[in-house]
């Protein structure tokens, strides 16, 4: 086997055309998804036979759709090509938010949200990202698309109640299908076209493992997780915007409250994140941040009449759920196995998902008896179960994945590369998929010798 190295220190020219371009259709579908959260529950008071618990499901049903969706699409797009899944997706999307802008009843509105969650492209976006991607440069870019996730939430908070100023929800869904229209755009003429498409099981989800994952109880605890963060996420916003409301303050200058809130909350929760990670203190940093969320929930039942509390309240929401958002996806890389990295990031994305329409249904049904403190109790019970249910996980391992392509091997050449990998210091395991030409390894990236991995790498990768 002859070795050839590929791989640059950093990504290439494709690499990061592929990375900004993704992470910016990534961002404005979320865009899409998350600019109505904080207005709609003050909105929906005025729409014909509205309840409580039909204002949570027009919220969180595109998370039962998108869970529903986003696994058969991968796999479809492995068949037909990422593309047109992809421009598909979009075009679902905005029609849905073009029936939920033409729509004057709540019913109408579920319909929209339900069409735009079908749009359910998260998974073909990461499987298009590894098809342009060399495999040891696949964890850098996925970052890249994850941190646009989590920008375009917190602009879409600030900038919903803005926009609802300007032009109202109905305008906003207009805005979101202009937005999907956009999204094809981008598709079409900035995605690069990779040169084959090929399935990823670092990536992309396996359906014969999905019994292996789901009994795998550390996966499914961090799965859990998940699901109650977003539990949390969208019953909070049934309740909030209807406090501040109450207190007196008008739905257009709640952008005041929320713009400094995401921005301190993003700061504070950066050296929990570095504590975890490089002082390898995960444990009681990811227990530390979802008892925070059960207390800021506590604040907000104790004290939802009082403006301070409330946006302190909101602060420490914000930086636990921050905190959390960033380490339950490594916990999950550290937990699971290489091979099986995309199928259990396959059903914790499908969690998280399910977790929005969940806390969107039940937090309205709650409120139709117990109002918005009942809603920031069931908040905070909520994250005293998670808790209660999290004490007994183990510290991590602190293992990365990391991925070689090894090129065509027989089953003797499978074996001693294999030993070959174990053999280099701070690599933990190494399984070789002889189909996939690929060595996935668990590295201690502070103890192993990157270049020494890269060595045998083979092949050049696009």
């Amino acid at each position: 086997m002859s070795n050839k190295r590929g791989n640059g220190s950093g990504l290439n020219a494709i690499e990061r055309r592929a990375a900004y371009s993704l992470s910016g259709l990534f961002s404005l579908r979320m865009l899409g998804l998350f600019l109505i959260l904080p207005v709609f529950s003050l909105y929906a008071e005025g729409l014909p036979d509205v309840t409580p618990l039909l204002v949570g499901i027009a919220i969180g049903i595109y998370g039962l759709t998108q869970a529903l969706l986003q696994i058969p699409f991968g796999m479809l797009s492995d068949r037909i090509g990422r593309k047109p899944v992809l421009i598909g997706g979009l075009l679902v999307f905005a029609f849905g938010s073009v029936v939920a802008a033409t729509s004057e009843t709540i019913y109408g509105i579920i319909l929209g949200r339900a069409l735009q969650g079908s749009g359910a492209i998260a998974a073909v976006i990461m499987a298009l990202a590894a098809d342009l991607s060399r495999e040891q440069r696949r964890l850098r870019m996925m970052a890249i698309i994850g941190i646009s996730i989590g920008f375009a939430f917190a602009v879409a908070l600030i900038l919903g109640p803005i926009l609802n100023s300007w032009i109202g929800v109905p305008g906003i869904f207009w805005l979101t299908a202009v937005l999907a229209l956009c999204g094809v755009a981008i598709v079409l003429f900035v995605v690069p076209t990779p040169k084959e498409s090929h399935f990823h099981r670092d990536a992309e989800a396996v359906p014969s493992q999905f019994g292996k994952v789901l009994a795998d109880p550390e996966l499914l605890r961090l799965d859990l997780g998940i699901l109650t963060l977003h539990m949390t996420l969208t019953a909070m916003f049934l309740a909030y915007p209807l406090s501040l409301r109450d207190l007196g303050m008008a739905s257009e200058s709640h952008w005041q409250i929320y713009l400094p809130v995401m921005l301190l909350s993003m700061v504070m929760m950066v050296p929990f994140v570095i504590i975890a990670e490089s002082r390898r203190r995960m444990r009681p940093v990811f227990l530390g941040g979802i008892a925070a969320l059960g207390l800021a929930a506590a604040l907000l039942y104790g004290f939802s009449q009082q403006l301070l509390v409330l946006v302190v309240g909101l602060f420490i929401f914000f930086t636990a759920f921050n905190l959390l958002e960033a380490t339950l996806p490594s916990l999950i890389a550290k937990s699971a196995p290489g091979e099986r990295k995309g199928t259990a990031m396959g059903v914790y994305s499908s969690s998280q998902f399910i977790g929005a329409f969940l806390g969107g249904a039940l937090g309205g049904w709650i409120h139709t008896y117990f109002g918005n403190e009942g809603v920031f109790l069931l908040c905070g019970v909520m994250a005293l179960v998670w808790l209660l249910i999290a004490r007994g996980m183990p510290d991590p391992s602190y293992l990365s994945n990391y991925l070689l392509p090894v090129g065509k091997l027989d089953e003797s050449e499978v074996a001693r590369l294999a030993a070959k990998l174990m053999a280099i210091d701070g690599v933990d395991d190494a399984v070789i998929i002889a189909e996939d030409e690929v060595a996935y390894l668990k590295v201690d990236l502070q103890v192993v010798d990157q270049q020494v991995l890269d060595d045998y790498a083979v092949g050049e990768v696009h």
